[in-house]
């Protein structure tokens, strides 16, 4: 016989929403009261019906996640560990991916999250007019990436801090032809981190006393292919750089190979640093800035699920993770015929 609601209620002697609130780990509901309906609740067999929790609460224990670029490395890593976070505390993802610009102009116009999300967690960085929309709907808001807005909490890194530390590195080696892989003067879908990354590098450049020069200042796509192809364009040039910013793991690693595949060596002939930490940095000896990219899901999960817990409380508007330089083999000075 299905055990209901009611029957653990009259048991704890408590009412039917307290048990409600006390097994969906509500605010409410002090521990003790707690403690005491989970055991009941175990020794009876009662399993809450999510549609029938859902009914009671308003409430659809679902998560909504806006991605751009799903497949990405830093994407992946990200929503791994939300979705780690949220499953654990009973709450389901549903993931929108607004990869094309198509896509991304049909789900602000229709806004398929409206009454089937409790939050919304962002991985791309929303034009004002689209987190106007995403703010009507009237839910805890979280992006990974960008800078501060209101009405969200954002949760990053200092991303112009960390290209500096990558670039200034190079420049204190003794290098001052440094050349830099990212995505161009413009970046699509509005991404922000590639324009304050460049914005660094140019920063050092300037302070350091060296000449800029667009030709060495290249679009990798932000992909080990892309910088690859970028690297090999790098190396065609009739003075090529001694150093690379790869503003991504990925395309300091697709440098690496375009290097190995015109027989030079690293760092003896090109030092190669990159930006993020990914898995396998250390297994090719990549000189990398690190970033907690899993710790920066797992901390905005947690905050979104604060919030829902409870919703008088104020949330932060910004929690900067920390970036460091991580030194490995790709990285040295200048050859002595090099300056």
């Amino acid at each position: 016989m299905t055990v209901k609601i009611t029957e653990v209620a009259r048991v704890a002697g408590v009412s039917a929403s307290t048990v409600s609130r006390a097994l969906r780990g509500r605010s409410g509901v002090s521990e003790d009261v707690r403690d005491e309906i989970t055991r009941i609740a175990a020794e009876l067999g009662y399993t809450a019906s999510r549609y029938a929790s859902s009914l009671a609460s308003g409430r659809t224990s679902t998560v909504g996640v806006i991605a751009p670029y799903v497949g990405r490395w830093f994407f992946g890593h990200v929503l791994d560990a939300a979705e780690h976070e949220l499953s654990a505390a009973g709450y389901d993802l549903l993931l929108y991916n607004v990869a094309t610009d198509e896509t991304r102009n049909r789900f602000f116009t229709r806004m398929p999250a409206r009454k089937r999300v409790d939050a919304v967690l962002s991985l791309l960085i929303p034009t004002e007019e689209e987190a106007d929309v995403l703010r009507s709907l009237g839910l805890p808001l979280g992006i990974v990436v960008g800078e501060p807005r209101p009405g969200f909490t954002t949760v990053g890194i200092d991303d112009h801090a960390g290209a500096r530390l990558a670039v200034r590195h190079l420049v204190n080696l003794g290098h001052r032809r440094i050349g830099m892989l990212g995505t161009g003067p413009t970046a699509p879908m509005h991404w922000t981190t590639p324009l304050t990354r460049r914005a660094a590098y140019l920063d050092v450049l300037a302070d350091a006393g060296i000449p800029y020069d667009p030709r060495l200042d290249l679009d990798g796509g932000y992909t080990v292919e892309g910088g690859e192809r970028a690297m090999t364009e790098l190396l065609a040039a009739d003075n090529p750089p001694t150093a690379v910013f790869a503003q991504s793991d990925e395309m300091a690693m697709g440098a690496l190979r375009a290097l190995r595949r015109h027989r030079l060596r690293t760092p003896q002939d090109i030092s190669i640093v990159g930006f993020d930490d990914h898995e396998l940095a250390e297994v090719v000896g990549l000189t990398t800035v690190a970033q907690p990219v899993a710790e920066q899901g797992a901390e905005l999960a947690r905050l979104l699920l604060k919030q829902l817990a409870s919703p008088s409380e104020p949330a932060p508007e910004y929690v900067e993770m920390p970036v460091r330089l991580v030194l490995r083999e790709t990285t040295a000075p200048p050859r002595r015929d090099h300056d």
